[in-house]
């Protein structure tokens, strides 16, 4: 499926760049005794923790169904999104400890242009990873690679934060890199946290979004053969839903008439919704004249 294989492309880009970014992050970080290069390199450990989460994940849940998963591996991207929220949230906190402990001892770095040549570099990759990775999220709706899209993107304002720090040095404005060090946590943090809720509300079997629900029934109100419809429920399915829902039909339908709105509906709700995986459609009948009297 082309969904996966562009994941999966995404995930060893991420990868790979992240890879590079901590390397150059870390020696000159320690090198120049910066806090904020050295969170920042902590920042680019967790990226890749998350690269190789999306790419385990999203190799799990491109798994078709089988006899004991019947609806597919799906859940297998909020499991392992909620692995990387749960990474991102300590390391988040350790950083933070560390950056606020720096500001307490007043530690201080030595200018380097090397500093502003790593952020540089940082902004200019992790930009491009960003475009990619968020016009694949958009197109595919993978919760994943949204994780990663927006790690990406947070990169960019950080470490532009981070290149400030480095030329207010120049001035012997220090207190700045301690700043930007404790904003990369807290914004690691609060990522972390935003990414954990989304995939427990999967897990636990969140119900579709009410607009995606209303448009449902839209399509439903188009059949006036159908005069009732009760019992709607929604189970996520990955990063689908599967649907069901009972409709009454006119009892003097015949088997096959009755059976045959409810055929024309279920591909009419899979063709124009691309988030519903799965439709079961309970078909009761229902004595119209009692309608009309009632009326």
């Amino acid at each position: 499926m082309e969904r996966f294989k562009k994941v999966k492309i995404a995930s060893i880009l991420g990868i790979i760049g992240n890879l590079f970014l901590l390397i150059i992050k870390a020696i000159i970080g320690f090198i120049t005794n910066s806090q904020a290069m050295i969170a920042d390199s902590f920042n680019s450990a967790g990226d890749i923790f998350s690269s190789i989460m999306t790419f385990i994940g999203n190799r799990i849940a491109s798994k078709p169904s089988d006899d004991d998963h019947n609806l597919g591996h799906g859940k297998a991207e909020y499991i392992y999104s909620m692995l990387i929220s749960i990474a991102m949230i300590l390391m988040g906190a350790k950083v933070l400890f560390d950056s606020i402990s720096s500001w307490i001892n007043k530690y201080r770095f030595d200018f380097s242009i090397w500093l502003v040549i790593v952020c540089i570099v940082t902004i200019i990759i992790k930009f491009l990873l960003y475009l990619y990775t968020h016009n694949i999220s958009k197109k595919y709706h993978n919760l994943l690679i949204e994780a990663n899209s927006k790690d990406h993107r947070n990169d960019c304002i950080i470490t532009f934060l981070n290149l400030i720090a480095c030329i207010l040095t120049i001035y012997n404005i220090y207190f700045f890199d301690c700043i930007v060090g404790i904003i990369i946590s807290i914004w690691i943090i609060v990522t972390g946290v935003k990414i954990y809720i989304e995939s427990y509300d999967v897990l636990m079997d969140k119900s579709i979004s009410n607009n995606t629900k209303n448009e449902v029934y839209d399509i439903i109100k188009k059949y006036n053969e159908i005069k009732k419809v009760i019992n709607f429920n929604a189970t996520p399915v990955g990063y689908k839903y599967q649907i069901s829902f009972t409709i009454f039909v006119d009892g003097n339908l015949s088997t096959f008439e009755s059976h045959d709105i409810a055929d024309k509906l279920e591909k009419e709700i899979n063709k124009k919704l691309d988030e519903i995986y799965l439709i079961v459609i309970h078909v009761n009948p229902i004595n119209v004249k009692n309608i009309k009297n009632k009326e």
